[in-house]
Parts: C-alpha cells; sequence; structure tokens
C-alpha cells in the first residue's frame, strides 16, 4: 500500500497470530519490486491495539482469509468501520522446488496489487519509484 500510494493513507498490517517470521518466498517476491519486508514481523491484531492502534481510528480492514475476516468482524463489532473480504490465495506450501514457489508467490504479490488498484485507485504519481521508507 505504502509502495503504491505512498503515505497519504496510514496501514497498519495485523494477522490473527504473531507467532510466526514472514516467509522468506514473500521477503524475496517483494523485494523484486523495492518493497523491503526483511525487518517486518506478523503481528496480531491485540498486539498492533497494544502498542497504541485504535480501532476506532480506521476506516477499513481488508482481510485475506477467511479466520482474519472473522477476527476483524468480531472486534469490530463496537467500531463504525469497514470490514471487506478479498479471496487471496494462500502460497503456502504450494508448488515444487524454488522456482515454482516463487511463481506462486509472485501470483498472490500480483492478485494483491491489482486488487488495491481496483479498489483504490491508480497509484500516485511517481509513489512506485519511492522505496518503502517513502523517499
Amino acid at each position: 500500500m505504502k509502495k503504491l500510494y505512498g503515505r497519504q493513507t496510514y496501514v497498519q498490517s495485523a494477522g490473527v497470530k504473531n507467532d510466526r517470521e514472514i516467509d522468506g518466498f514473500t521477503v524475496a517476491v517483494c523485494q523484486e519490486i523495492g518493497v523491503e519486508l526483511s525487518r517486518h514481523r506478523a503481528r496480531s491484531f491485540e498486539e498492533m491495539m497494544d502498542w497504541g492502534d485504535d480501532l476506532s481510528g480506521f476506516d477499513l480492514i481488508v482481510a485475506l482469509s477467511p479466520a482474519s475476516q472473522r477476527m476483524a468482524l468480531e472486534l469490530t463489532r463496537y467500531y463504525h468501520l469497514d470490514v471487506e473480504y478479498w479471496p487471496i490465495m494462500d502460497p503456502t506450501g504450494l508448488g515444487e522446488g524454488r522456482e515454482q514457489k516463487l511463481a506462486v508467490y509472485r501470483q498472490v504479490r500480483d492478485q494483491i496489487r491489482g486488487r488495491m488498484v481496483a479498489r483504490f485507485g491508480t497509484p500516485r504519481d511517481g509513489a512506485e519509484e519511492r522505496d518503502d521508507d517513502g523517499t
């Protein structure tokens, strides 16, 4: 999101669980498009709120799995914000061998990018040339 739209929108990433590192294939295919995830770590909705992100301050939660959609709907039943479910394929365990796995992860990466552009419009001028930190 930051890569496509810069910092015009406040974005946080959270999931149902925070018990794992970011998948190495995810890091690799995002690096190909200039998105640095090697220092990123998965965190849960609860951890996000513990760190000071109040859900009432958000307008939208995009859930990429049925489990995250259920969690988002449960957490937001007292807030006025939208929850959208984007049925994105889970690439974990798909493909045999490194190149096939990378191809599946690239497909998922591009599917997410396509959903963002369809939902939020054409990326801001020059935003895709910026580094992940906005420079």
